[in-house]
Parts: structure tokens; sequence; C-alpha cells
């Protein structure tokens, strides 16, 4: 990796007239605004369809783009669209909050409307695009299809024959439904193409995109529904085994998550051909790439399904080197960083060694468990490797990742760790830990830091765009217009000059 830093801002907390960020114009401002702060890095979360619950992280595809990120205005200069009917498409009335129930009701009717016109005229583009995506591509559309049909019920509930795959009963839907499986697949022509060019524009502005890959998939998912024989699951297609972490510090009942987990054995006798296909999409989408829960390859937490909670789980082997060897190929042409945070062993250091992938560090992490004497008021925790002066090169460091920020965790989530804060960085006062903190992260020996911009520009908790074990409320959060000024590209830039970035 080259020695530079950049900024973590998802597409969706983009400015845009019609509710939520977009692949457009303001996509492209950001990124000379990158280039103009001497940044070298933009990265976003996983840019997959959320489904309910709007994470990025719960999709209905690993494959597909969110349409939601399909520029309206760019539909309007292709003359797909007018100017008058997407005026009214406004995503709700908050600039600063995405209203994604507000969202899904205007944008499919408006983007119907452009598929209309668009569809015989860009035909044949289209269908050379279905060929290359085919073996995702048409599960996806019709997993979209059924589920409309059954009105978007998760395909767990679709009547078994439905769910079994069963290729009399999608021919059925798919005859009847022949215009909708169309408009499914031109919604990822036009959201692929218009992402491609939004990437291109940023490779020539000297700009590199991190992309997100949660190791997860969701369990309403074509990924899972298409291919059952990858999961652990049932004859009715439910699942056996759901995935989740044991119970630690943070949590006394672990995290369920509820994703199905993969039948390693059979992916393993099919020589990791899904895994091939997915790194070899992810390559084409991304410079680098963050994989999330790295540690899931080499032990994962095993959880009967049916359990209220993560503790009656088991640790299980996971593929290790084998997997990332059989899909090396496709890993060659991206490089991949290892999130290797939480419980992590000797055998994920030695397998992420193993594999030559750069980890993480998050600041935040140094001061959860000091050991600070009130009479030598001194902190003790030199040697944690989550303080910059530990850190390695061939590592991606971060003061919090999306889940964190300074404003939440120091002043108002663990008031217990700013003392040991304080005595590392040389300070006095509370106030100063924004800059200081940034200050010390992007002078350290790691390649590569990422800032959120709310740290830097020190918004209140109201910015953060996920808080873990908040029910709702997540991934909501919008810049407004204007927020990535002249001004902050100028301070950005001093201290990139600073610290030789």
């Amino acid at each position: 990796m080259e020695r530079g830093s950049g900024l973590l801002v998802h597409i969706s907390e983009l400015p845009s007239r019609h509710g939520i960020g977009t692949f457009g114009k303001e996509a492209r401002k950001f990124v000379r605004f990158l280039k103009d702060s001497k940044q070298k890095y933009w990265q976003i979360l996983p840019l997959n369809p959320t489904s309910y619950g709007d994470s990025p992280y719960q999709s209905f595809s690993a494959f597909a783009l969110n349409p939601y990120f399909i520029d309206l205005d760019y539909l309007v200069k292709d003359k797909y669209l007018t100017k008058e009917e997407v005026r009214n498409i406004r995503g709700g009335h908050n600039p600063n909050e995405i209203d994604y129930g507000k969202i899904y009701v205007e944008r499919f009717s408006i983007l119907k409307l452009a598929f209309s016109r668009a569809y015989e005229i860009e035909k044949n583009k289209i269908d050379k695009f279905y060929k290359y995506q085919k073996r995702w591509l048409e599960d996806y559309a019709m997993f979209m299809v059924i589920k409309d049909y059954f009105n978007g019920k998760s395909f767990q509930e679709w009547p078994l024959e439905y769910r079994k795959h069963s290729k009399k009963a999608i021919n059925k839907i798919k005859n009847e439904r022949y215009y909708d499986y169309l408009f499914y697949i031109w919604l990822q022509f036009k959201a692929y193409f218009q992402y491609k060019k939004l990437r291109k524009y940023a490779n020539k502005k000297g700009i590199k995109i991190i992309g997100d890959m949660p190791i997860y998939v969701s369990l309403d998912s074509a990924d899972v529904w298409a291919n059952p024989h990858l999961f652990l699951l049932d004859k009715k297609r439910h699942p056996t085994k759901v995935a989740g972490v044991p119970p630690d510090f943070f949590s006394e009942t672990g995290q369920l998550w509820g994703n199905p987990l993969y039948n390693y054995e059979f992916c393993k006798k099919n020589n990791y051909k899904w895994w091939k296909l997915r790194f070899k999409s992810m390559s084409k989408l991304y410079d680098l790439l963050r994989i999330d829960h790295f540690r899931g390859f080499e032990s994962y937490w095993e959880i009967p399904s049916g359990e209220q909670t993560a503790i009656n789980g088991q640790w299980i082997q996971g593929p290790g080197i084998e997997l990332f060897n059989a899909c090396k190929k496709e890993t060659s042409k991206i490089q991949i960083i290892a999130e290797d945070l939480g419980i992590i062993t000797d055998k994920v250091k030695m397998l992420k060694n193993e594999c030559n992938f750069p980890g993480l560090k998050v600041y935040q992490f140094a001061f959860a468990d000091y050991k600070y004497t009130q009479e030598e008021t001194k902190y003790e925790e030199l040697d944690n490797p989550y303080l910059p002066h530990n850190y390695e090169k061939n590592c991606v460091a971060y003061i919090g990742t999306h889940d964190n920020d300074i404003e939440d965790h120091f002043i108002e989530e663990h008031q217990e760790e700013i003392p040991a804060m304080l005595d590392y960085l040389k300070i006095n006062n509370v106030n100063d830990i924004h800059d200081t903190l940034i200050g010390s992260l992007i002078r350290s020996n790691a390649d590569v830091v990422i800032f959120m911009p709310q740290d830097i520009l020190r918004f209140d908790k109201n910015s953060r765009i996920n808080t873990p074990g908040k029910a709702s409320g997540n991934w909501k959060f919008r810049f407004r217009k204007g927020v990535f000024s002249k001004k902050l590209a100028i301070h950005l830039s001093q201290m990139v000059e600073e610290a030789n970035r």
C-alpha cells in the first residue's frame, strides 16, 4: 500500500437533492475535494442493496449494487427522465437524515419510468452486461421478482416449491412478470455503469477506493436462495447453524447475528467456485478491499439456530489459508485488508501474516483496558498494539471506524479512559483531544490512515452513521451540502504535508 491518508464516507452520506447520496455529481465533487485535500484513499461501506433495517451489511445480494445509488439527474441528462419528473422526488425533508421508507415508495416508481424509455435504446449493452454477470444476476433478478410477488416476504416464508428454487415454479412467475425481471436486470446494468464511471474518475484524480466485503451474507438473500448447498441449511432451506460472536467485555450474551454459516466442506469439494466469483467481482469494483470479520476464516462462532443469544455457541475451525490459496488468482488482483478486530488469537495472526494482508488499528481501543496508577498519574500500557508508536507499516489505522466516534466514545461512554488518554497525549484539556488524536495518528508509522470526517469536523453524536446495539436509527446520517469546503481541504492538505503522506 502507498503511504497516504483518506476519509471514510459512504455513498449514502453524500449530499443529494433526492434524499440519499448517489453515484452522481456530488460524488465527483467529493472526489475533487479528496484530491484538493491531498488524500489518496476513499473508503466506503458495502454498496449492496440494503434490506430491512437499512444496514449495508445485510443485503439481498453479495454481488448486486444498491439501486438507490443510481443518480436521477444523470437519467435526466440521458433523456430517460425529465427535470419536472424528478423535481418532486425528494426522499424526505431532512437534509441530515435518510428517510428509507419515503425513498422506497418514491424511487422504484421513477426508476421504472426511466426503464420503460431506456430498455430498447440500451438493449444491446444490457445484453452484454447480462452475459458477463449472468452467474449471479439471473438469480438475483428472479429473487427480487418473486419477493415482490409475495409482497416483500423473506424467502424463508415463501411456499416450499419457490423456497427450494423449483425451476417450474420460477419459470411460471418469470413468464408472468418478465417485464419486472428485465427491470431488475436494467437496474444493475445502470448502477454498475454509473459506479464504474465514478471509480474511473476517482482513479484519474489519484484517488483509490477501499471497498468493504462482509464475510457473511444475509439469510434472506439471492445468494442463499440460489446456492443452498453452500450453507448449513435443512431440507426446508432453514438454517441449522447461524453466525455471531461469543460473550465478551462488551456483551454478557455475545452477539447473535443470525447469518447462515457456510458449508465449508461443500465449498472445498466445489473448489470454492462461489468465493472465486465473489473475489473476482470485488476486484472489478474496488482498488482495495476490507474483509469484515476476517477472523471467521480461521475459526468462527457457531450458534444453533433458534437460540435467543450467542451464549450456547462453539468455535469451529474455518477454511483458513486453503480458501485464499484456492482464490489466489482472484485475490492477487486487489489489495485485501483484513479486519482483524475482536477476539484475535495467535492462529488468526498467523493466517493474516501467511496471507500477507495488512490489518487494522483502532486508536480508541488503546485505552479500553489500561493500567493507570493515580499516585504516579502515568499511563503504563505503552506496549498496547493500538497506540500509534507501536504500529507496523503494513496496516490501516483509524481513530474509530463507522461504529465509533470521538465525542461519544470518550466524552459520554468511556470517561474512565480519559486520564490515560490525556497522559499519553500529554495534554490537560479534554477539548484538545480531537486535534491531538488526529495529529498523532496521521504522523504514525501506518501506511494508510483513514479518518471519519465527523471527528475532524467535531460533529456531535447525532452524526454517527451506526451505533452497535442500537435497535433503530442507524445508517441514516447525511452530510449537508458545503461541508466539504475549501477551508477544510486546505486544513487536511496541510496535515498531509506535515506528516509526509
